[in-house]
């Protein structure tokens, strides 16, 4: 019976079984976590169990009493350990790992009735409606503090009391999606801000004939070794903290890109969608421009086609590279395993978008 609960749990894709709730699969629920921490305690008494019946009561003695003798207090701490690891969160780019699992299920929160890490949107609100539309890094991933978004924190500069600022980041949306979700939005921004990702153009380019080159994800990991590293929170913790080959590269991509005028031209119809509804609703729009983080300078040229055109069609363009220069590489991101923006540079984005949009 246990045995079967084992697998039910950590091998439920074998028996054709998927944990559907919400937030799965980037969550990893802590009621999951916990049966999981009770087999794992049933188990260890039972070994306890047997350990006391074959070894210490009869006294046995011997080569397999000793193996046992040396074996049952390691396994039993490699148990506890692995326990312990089941509840620790560590923020993960593309939410690899088991602990960025842990964390999604941890800080993701709150998440409104239309899945944004936000408050309910009210379209019949008297204050002023800023709308911020993005992609992870306006979500927020890896920030713990709601208070360190850049969101957040540009309402609290604006004034919560005549002000209301929504936010509409999704992680791995594009613009194409990110101008489907903002049609599809049941409040119309008085101000509306984007915020613009080098790889934002990804899925026009991809239909243009462009491939990303690099490696998935455990693709380095054979046999046993791959399950017990996909599937069980110590190892997969340990092995997310050693340096792998880069799952997929950027840099030629982009850099191609932004230099195919037929690719430029579907990203252009997709932005000026998101542009179409700020006019349609008499909204100014800003465009916030992140840099690859450590290549702020290479980000700006890859871009620049596309804050040129917005700056044509009379949105406002907000550089933060020279500003993220002026940071320690360790404190622009949120932390060693995820490159996205840190509180650092959320504060740093805040205040420029505020500065821009108070000075009109």
């Amino acid at each position: 019976m246990m045995a079967f609960i084992f697998i039910f749990l950590f091998y439920p894709d074998r028996l054709g079984i998927s944990f559907d709730y919400a937030g799965a699969p980037l969550s990893d629920r802590v009621y999951v976590r916990w049966a999981k921490t009770v087999l794992w305690l049933l188990l260890l008494a039972e070994i306890l169990r047997i350990f006391y019946y074959v070894i210490i009561k009869p006294r046995s003695k011997g080569l397999i009493a000793n193996i046992f003798t040396l074996t049952v207090p390691l396994l039993i701490v490699l148990i506890l350990i692995e326990i312990v690891f089941m509840y620790v969160p560590q923020s993960h780019e593309g939410v690899l790992s088991k602990a960025s699992q842990i964390w999604w299920d941890k800080y993701w929160q709150p998440v409104n009735s239309l899945n944004y890490r936000d408050k309910e949107p009210v379209a019949d609100s008297d204050k002023i409606k800023v709308l911020v539309l993005g992609d992870s890094f306006a979500a927020g991933h890896g920030i713990e503090n709601l208070d360190d978004r850049f969101s957040d924190i540009l309402e609290k500069k604006l004034g919560s009391d005549k002000y209301v600022v929504y936010n509409l980041g999704i992680s791995g949306s594009d613009t194409r999606d990110e101008a489907e979700r903002l049609e599809k939005y049941p409040v119309k921004p008085d101000i509306l801000i984007l915020q613009y990702f080098p790889n934002d153009i990804e899925r026009v380019a991809r239909e243009g004939g462009l491939s990303l080159s690099g490696t998935e994800p455990y693709s380095d990991l054979k046999g046993p070794l791959n399950t017990v590293i996909k599937r069980f929170y110590l190892p997969n913790f340990i092995y997310w903290q050693l340096p792998h080959t880069a799952f997929s590269t950027f840099e030629d991509f982009v850099q191609k890109a932004y230099t195919d005028s037929t690719i430029l031209a579907s990203h252009f119809n997709d932005l000026n969608r998101i542009k179409q509804v700020a006019d349609s609703a008499g909204a100014p729009m800003y465009t916030v421009f992140i840099p690859f983080l450590m290549q702020t300078e290479k980000s700006e040229s890859y871009t620049k086609p596309v804050s040129d055109y917005l700056a044509q069609q009379g949105a406002h363009v907000i550089s933060i590279a020279e500003e993220i220069d002026k940071i320690e590489p360790k404190d622009r991101v949120v932390g060693k395993n995820d490159g996205h923006a840190g509180p650092k540079v959320n504060h740093i984005m805040a205040e420029k978008v505020y500065n821009s949009i108070v000075s009109k």
